[in-house]
């Protein structure tokens, strides 16, 4: 495969991805409280919304796959960037310069209008990548070898970190730190309680070191900093794939094979760690999770590989490559002005037009239908948003 080549199985499983953040959930989340009495609407409503701490939806699997993507993205980078003649210090002032843009950008979507100044916060999705992103760079480069030695190594330390981590003692004050006693979970999964785990503690630190109007006690839900860390995890599996296996000779056939058993085995891998190690918990990005998560993500990604390399269906994924290629301006776009967007189309479609028991739906497919016009008619410009 050429670097200088899209894979487009990857642009639409990315533009897969970035259709169901944008959607909101496609109302259906806000349908399932309207009909509590339901059991369909209880199972669709818990697939496109966030698991409260332990477990696994749908809507979890959005932040693993982008990231996941990004990894996969960066080999075919640097190499398009070697044969381009840049040195190294020249690819690494880059990856540096788009780290600090993705980070900045990240704290800029994380800062609502009208606060009084920045929310120093990292939680985001593109922060969690810019804070990762030099380290993906290095081991990238270092190559394949480098980068699965680090995914265990930081697996291993991730659990370690929390595993060593004092439990509250008796007479803790938990409204201290923002959290329940019933927050604390029972047995040997304790240490990776809401709000009561060390990367909660270290944020307690950390983000207090930046200028604020109060000080930083938690997280609502439970995010924290330090997630890029097991995430990175993540980002790495994502660049072992497109160095070893997109770019290598095997058949396209071959290749949706391996990303299928590749699948299959970490699920099982993050299933085993869930139930004997570590919970699953997407929140902190523990070791089982960032397995599980990934064992899911190359489902997707060899569905998608199988349905436009091998079948060669590209007609059928079309739409979902025009947002593939405009990853980053959806993401942007939904954050900043999806409101706008909504009230927009109520302004001009009548006040009638979001009413009605399907109201949510209609709303939120509204919205993602502009947002996709935006990303066809940049696609149609050949203008695409990158760092």
């Amino acid at each position: 495969m050429s670097p200088n080549q899209r894979l487009v199985s990857l642009d639409a499983f990315r533009g897969f991805i970035m259709l169901l953040m944008a959607s909101s959930g496609f109302g259906l989340a806000q349908m399932a409280k309207a009909n509590p009495e339901s059991w369909w609407w209880q199972q669709i409503g818990y697939q496109v919304s966030h698991v409260e701490w332990v477990g696994c939806a749908l809507w979890d699997l959005i932040q693993p796959a982008f990231m996941f993507m990004v990894g996969v993205a960066v080999p075919l980078s640097l190499l398009r960037r070697k044969q381009d003649g840049q040195g190294f210090f020249g690819r690494f002032a880059h990856a540096l310069l788009r780290a600090l843009v993705l980070i900045l950008l990240g704290v800029l979507l994380s800062t609502k209008v009208g606060d009084p100044q920045t929310n120093w916060i990292f939680p985001n999705v593109l922060a969690q990548i810019g804070l990762g992103y030099v380290f993906l760079f290095v081991l990238a480069s270092l190559g394949w070898e480098y980068c699965a030695a680090a995914v265990v190594i930081l697996l291993v330390g991730d659990w370690y970190w929390f595993f060593q981590h004092p439990l509250p003692a008796a007479g803790f004050d938990f409204a201290a730190v923002g959290a329940r006693p019933e927050d604390l979970m029972d047995g040997r999964f304790a240490q990776w309680s809401k709000h009561l785990n060390v990367a909660a503690d270290f944020d307690r630190w950390l983000l207090n070191l930046f200028p604020r109007t109060e000080p930083f006690i938690t997280n609502a839900g439970g995010y924290t900093t330090m997630n890029f860390v097991p995430a990175l995890a993540t980002m790495l599996m994502g660049a072992i794939t497109g160095e070893r296996l997109l770019r290598s000779p095997k058949t396209h056939g071959q290749k949706a094979a391996i990303l299928l058993t590749a699948g299959i085995v970490c699920l099982l891998i993050g299933t085993v760690l869930d139930i004997v190690a570590v919970p699953m918990v997407k929140r902190i990005w523990t070791p089982s999770w960032g397995m599980f998560s990934g064992g899911w993500v190359f489902l997707m990604l060899s569905f998608f590989y199988w349905l436009v390399e091998v079948a060669g269906q590209r007609k059928i994924v079309f739409p979902l490559v025009v947002v593939g290629m405009n990853s980053l301006f959806i993401y942007v776009m939904h954050s900043l002005a999806a409101g706008w967007i909504r009230d927009a189309i109520k302004t001009h479609a009548g006040a009638g037009f979001f009413s009605g028991a399907w109201a949510p739906v209609i709303e939120r497919c509204s919205v993602l239908a502009v947002l996709w016009l935006l990303c066809f008619w940049l696609y149609r410009q050949r203008a695409f948003l990158r760092v």
